[in-house]
């Protein structure tokens, strides 16, 4: 099933050297609105100071509905930039406002989004990840219609521009997902097991011209694209990541505000090491966070993170590890749409290539793109996208 959120979300591009300048508001977005108009502030420990909420040690406390009071933000810091994407009035309230201490020549290095986008989230049952990311992308993508796909521990979301909501729903409805008139949700007709997946990156097609008519047009669009941008993968193999989440049975004890001591204890802790991590970064080198007022925390992030968080707060497998190709996509306008297909489609093998396809995962950022892939897939996935290079389209340095 797919249900449109209640959302009009801005995207914000702040370069990796700016980062500190923005820890601020970042770390206000893990606060409730009661907290928030308390006048808490961060010190450089993850604390907060003037908060009544705050417990002996000074640490901000999640508010009695955690996991989170707002439909939609994910947080993503990577070796190419840090994204936020949260809602407008967020945006206006706290990061327009750092805006105006920044001096000219840092104020145009960052950029939030003009327009509105809204998101829609898709529950985790269907194909494996990166079936899932070509067959719900690949009816956009082949209409022209540029989003950003984000996949969490739980579900999967699909940030469009809001001018473009009646173009998706026509756009799947041809591909045969129902929308239910008054939740403005679509069940997929095929029902499959659901696999563990990863995370948000912007899809791309040069605006201004005619969309492909098949994936494989996409594909080959998509590559020489890259290739005329000079946009190569690369590959940190020090760099380690593990898909975690937030005790999900938590959800169900936050009742008439009153809370369980152990399920305080818990969002406490996790929330404190959510902190941890926010203010470690960028040094430590890859976290994309996603919250909703529906599902727990969902994380992406760099192994080396994991000890921020207690024992035991945390769902997933810890030592099954996933390795980042990442594509730098700062050259390519916003608008741009096709790359979260075209790769998907390369690599799951749909134009027959592969014997057997890669199982990867896709995070959208707002300037970047991540592909995620086993360990063990690492060669194959390489392999796979240098496979297009006798084409013109993409190389992979060694």
């Amino acid at each position: 099933m797919i249900a449109f959120k209640d959302t009009q979300l801005a995207l914000i591009h702040i370069p990796l050297n700016l980062y500190p300048r923005f820890l601020q508001p970042i770390l206000q977005l893990l606060l409730p609105s009661e907290t928030r108009h308390n006048g808490t502030h961060f010190n450089g420990n993850g604390h907060g100071n003037g908060n009544r909420n705050g417990n002996e040690n000074g640490a901000v406390l999640p508010p009695h509905g955690w996991p989170y009071e707002h439909p939609f933000i994910n947080i993503s810091v990577t070796p190419v930039e840090c994204s936020v994407v949260c809602s407008r009035a967020l945006a206006d309230e706290f990061f327009v406002p750092v805006l105006s201490t920044l001096d000219p020549n840092e104020r145009k290095q960052i950029s939030i989004t003009a327009e509105d986008y809204v998101v829609m989230q898709i529950d985790g049952e269907g194909l494996d990840a990166g079936q899932r990311v070509l067959e719900l992308t690949s009816p956009l993508a082949l209409a022209g219609i540029s989003i950003f796909f984000i996949t969490t521990y739980f579900s999967d979301y699909i940030l469009v521009s809001n001018k473009h909501r009646s173009q998706v729903v026509h756009a799947l409805e041809d591909r045969g997902f129902q929308f239910e008139d008054q939740t403005s949700s679509y069940v997929n007709p095929s029902a499959h097991n659901r696999k563990t997946s990863s995370t948000p990156s912007v899809d791309l097609q040069v605006p201004g011209t005619p969309p492909p008519a098949t994936v494989s047009e996409l594909q080959t669009r998509t590559f020489a694209t890259l290739k005329r941008c000079n946009i190569q993968p690369t590959v940190d193999p020090n760099l380690r990541l593990v898909q975690v989440a937030g005790r999900k049975e938590n959800l169900g004890l936050h009742t008439g505000g009153n809370r369980s001591s152990m399920t305080s204890a818990t969002d406490d802790a996790l929330h404190l090491g959510l902190v941890k991590c926010l203010i470690s970064l960028p040094h430590h080198r890859f976290l994309s966070l996603t919250l909703t007022d529906t599902e727990p925390a969902s994380l992406l992030l760099d192994e080396t993170l994991l000890g921020n968080f207690a024992p035991d707060i945390l769902l997933g497998a810890k030592d099954e590890f996933l390795i980042p190709i990442m594509l730098d996509l700062r050259e390519l306008p916003t608008e741009s749409t096709g790359i979260v297909c075209g790769i998907a489609g390369r690599l799951v093998g749909a134009t027959g290539q592969l014997e057997n396809p890669v199982e990867m995962s896709y995070l959208s950022t707002a300037r970047a793109g991540t592909v995620t892939v086993g360990d063990g897939e690492l060669d194959r996935a390489l392999a796979a996208l240098r496979g297009y290079g006798e084409n013109g389209a993409l190389s992979t340095p060694d």
